[in-house]
């Protein structure tokens, strides 16, 4: 029989403890110190309590609970002595059928990591999905994280227990995350589709257009018409748009989405988690047979990465009226003309300034989108209230000074332009993060035709610099050119700079910022307030209609733009019931 939160909120604390036996290996205490914060809301609320728990733990007793593991396909697994719910993960993961070999390299793994580290390593090996990573899966994953800083291996052993713990209390309380895995699943259909030269090193690679790019827009629509969407297209830039339509002829649309398009050797979630998210929404609506009092529509925006043709938010800016003619004339690497990558595709350029939507029809803009960062899995968070995306200014530079023997040369008369830079970073670096929330990469760098004799004379180089509001955006990149300037007449040499970018930021409307909260707080989640750094469609919808964002947490330290990028299912359900909660309030407010 499942569990229910109504039996543990009235659970004596023995009760408590024994209801949650197994839950975390061999550490009742853990259930002891969560139950303080009874009485729990949801599932979600109980999840985080426990997390909460092992966070407020001391060093010590954390480590007890990490070396209160067993080893993957280790002697407690051979001798059989693992408890119940280890031997049933590792058995999904088939590390009960391994071969000598595979055995063989694990066991070694085991040994050198536990000998690095003092604690042996841990991973939910039932996975983001619930049903299991390969064997293949688990050893990359071994490899990779032996080479972590012991202080961060030590919090991903507690994240990847904290999902063991997440997947043992679902199948307590039988709780099925079926929307999360219906769209873990379209992600995963979807990112069978990728450009040429990708696929065959397993890599997701999808650019504007290419046959691969519209296969994606073929299967989305396909989704959308399956999952009941009343009107599907592929319009004149190549974004697919989906409308339910509403109860009421003639009233406003409320509009989301966001990009299906990736950069290279990407991940299968930047993007398409917005698209697929608001789809299982519709899905849901439709399985009613009810209509909500506005008009929902998504979109699958075509080009967001600017991976083929510098040509970035081509699909949401096409929405709102900035599609670019002279982005037709742009060639990629293989010379093709966008003209001729629309023409091959069947768009007609003369359609596309009736894409422009009227923003007074519209209610606004929401997006779901993966963090792409490891803030929210460092807090342990599932969900995010995106409060400003920030703006950002980039340049391209070069400081030239004078190449010379690098051996004749003494340093009190040398001209070195490598080393300006150097200077130039490690300002930038350390002024962006007086501010705490500003930013400042350089993620260029080059020395043409260097030499290891020889002192630089010249060093190209890049500078990309964000902040959540465009005052203190400005003031940091004024503060990091007045360096540059600095540093190079101090070191006689001189320097170009061209900027190449300058993206306003977009803060939250507050209106639609309180309707995620409220909705992220229904499900017994702790709201969590943060600045998005990466720019998003949402800032181009921004300009004219108000907008906000839901972040839903990553894993493997949030990492993006990488074939690592992942996220649960778990965590994939809650974005749905967010988004459900945020559609019926809606519905509410218009009802009144």
């Amino acid at each position: 029989m499942a569990l229910t939160i109504d039996q543990l909120n009235a659970a004596s604390g023995a009760e408590f403890i024994a209801f949650l036996d197994g839950v975390y290996e061999h550490s009742p205490w853990i259930a002891e110190r969560a139950a303080k914060a009874r009485p729990f809301r949801s599932l979600a609320h109980l999840k985080h309590a426990l997390v909460q728990a092992v966070a407020g733990a001391s060093r010590d007793e954390q480590l007890g609970l990490i070396r209160a593991h067993p080893e993957l396909a280790g002697k407690a697994m051979v001798a059989k002595s693992l408890t119940a719910e280890s031997t049933n993960e590792q058995n999904k993961a088939g590390l009960t059928q391994c071969t000598p070999e595979e055995f063989a390299k694990i066991q070694q793994l085991n040994a050198g990591y536990n000998a690095k580290f003092g604690f042996p390593f841990i991973l939910a090996v039932r996975g983001p999905r619930g049903t299991g990573l390969s064997k293949q899966e688990i050893i990359e994953t071994f490899e990779r994280r032996v080479h972590n800083h012991p202080d961060f291996e030590l919090g991903e052993a507690l994240r990847n227990i904290h999902r063991i713990a997440e997947i043992r209390l679902d199948d307590k309380f039988d709780a099925d995350p079926a929307l999360g895995n219906e769209v873990w699943d379209w992600q995963e259909k979807l990112s069978a589709h990728t450009d040429p030269g990708y696929a065959e090193k397993g890599q997701l690679t999808v650019t504007y257009l290419t046959d691969a790019h519209r296969a994606c827009a073929q299967q989305i629509a396909q989704d959308m018409r399956e999952a009941g969407f009343d009107h599907v297209e592929i319009d004149a830039v190549g974004n697919v748009v989906g409308r339910y339509d509403g109860a009421t002829p003639g009233a406003k649309t409320l509009l989301t989405g966001s990009h299906y398009d990736t950069v290279r050797n990407g991940g299968k979630y930047d993007g398409r988690l917005g698209i697929f998210v608001p789809m299982a929404c519709v899905r849901e609506l439709k399985r009613q047979n009810r209509r909500l009092p506005f008009g929902f529509e998504v979109v699958g925006f075509a080009e967001e990465e600017g991976q083929r043709y510098k040509a970035t938010f081509l699909g949401s800016g096409a929405l709102i009226g900035h599609f670019d003619n002279a982005w037709l004339d742009q060639k990629d690497a293989d010379g093709i003309t966008m003209r001729e990558a629309r023409r091959h595709a069947g768009l007609k350029d003369e359609d596309i300034p009736k894409l422009q939507r009227d923003p007074s029809k519209y209610l606004g803009f929401v997006e779901v989108h993966i963090e792409q960062g490891p803030v929210l899995t460092e807090l342990d968070l599932p969900l995010g209230i995106v409060t400003s995306i920030n703006g950002s200014v980039r340049f391209v530079g070069e400081v030239i000074g004078m190449a010379s023997h690098a051996g004749t040369t003494p340093m009190d008369r040398r001209r070195d332009a490598a080393a300006a830079v150097a200077e130039l970073i490690l300002f930038a670096e350390k002024r962006a993060a007086k501010d705490g929330d500003s930013v400042a990469t350089v993620g260029m760098l080059e020395v043409p035709s260097g030499s290891i004799n020889v002192v630089p004379g010249r060093c190209k180089f890049s500078l990309d610099l964000r902040a959540p509001n465009n005052a203190q955006r400005d003031a940091l990149a004024n503060d990091v050119l007045d360096a540059l300037k600095e540093i190079c007449e101090r070191r006689g040499v001189r320097h170009t700079l061209e900027e190449t970018m300058r993206a306003a930021a977009a803060p939250s409307a507050p209106e639609w910022q309180k309707r995620w909260e409220k909705a992220v707080d229904q499900l017994g989640v702790p709201l969590f307030r943060m600045p998005s750094g990466a720019g998003h469609d949402a800032m181009k919808l921004h300009e004219v209609m108000p907008q906000a964002m839901l972040f839903v947490r990553g894993i493997n330290s949030g990492i993006s733009h990488n074939p690592l990028e992942s996220s649960t299912n778990d965590d994939m359900q809650l974005a749905v019931q967010a988004f459900q909660s945020l559609l019926n309030d809606l519905a509410n407010e218009q009802a009144h």
